[in-house]
């Protein structure tokens, strides 16, 4: 993982190559909507824009799970601002970080795949990352659907746990 600082809702600052010991689960994602705001025209034409709100509330909701699976930290991640994401965060009840990364130096230090929609010259794709010991151990691409993609996660984590095969032993 590149040395890539973002900031957190939570008011830190996370280095994505200094996770720590274990395995993390980024989730990216394209942008979540608002209350009372448009998404922009043709968005559910869009194959993987729509189904951000569903997918943050997926991770939420299987979070014990995840953990229990070995997920030692979990974060959300857009190129929205961390202002926006911190709406989002509290409206949902995240009990996680949401990363915001809006210059995309982490999808232009790891060429992620990006799109445009009317009004946002580039938007992430949706993908998640596993990552152990400052490197992807295994990536999530094409996500779909969102809406369960926490539970496809957890399963992975599950049947990947022992050391050797990409994984890292959960200890209680």
């Amino acid at each position: 993982m590149p040395s890539v600082p973002l900031r957190a809702t939570d008011g830190s600052s996370i280095t994505v190559s200094q996770l720590g010991a274990g395995r993390s689960i980024v989730y990216l994602y394209p942008m979540t909507g608002q209350p009372g705001h448009d998404l922009p025209t043709g968005w559910d034409d869009i194959p993987g824009a729509r189904g951000c709100t569903p997918e943050a509330c997926s991770f939420r909701d299987h979070l014990q799970e995840l953990r229990d699976a070995g997920a030692e930290r979990v974060f959300g991640l857009s190129s929205q601002t961390t202002d926006y994401q911190a709406e989002v965060a509290e409206r949902l009840h995240l009990p996680f970080p949401l990363l915001s990364d809006p210059d995309f130096a982490l999808g232009d230090a790891l060429r992620l795949p990006t799109f445009s929609a009317e009004g946002h010259q580039r938007l992430y794709s949706r993908l998640t990352l596993v990552i152990r010991d400052g490197k992807v151990k295994h990536a999530f691409y094409p996500v779909f659907p969102p809406n369960t993609h926490a539970e496809q996660v957890v399963s992975w984590l599950r049947d990947n746990t022992a050391v050797g095969n990409g994984a890292w032993p959960r200890l209680k």
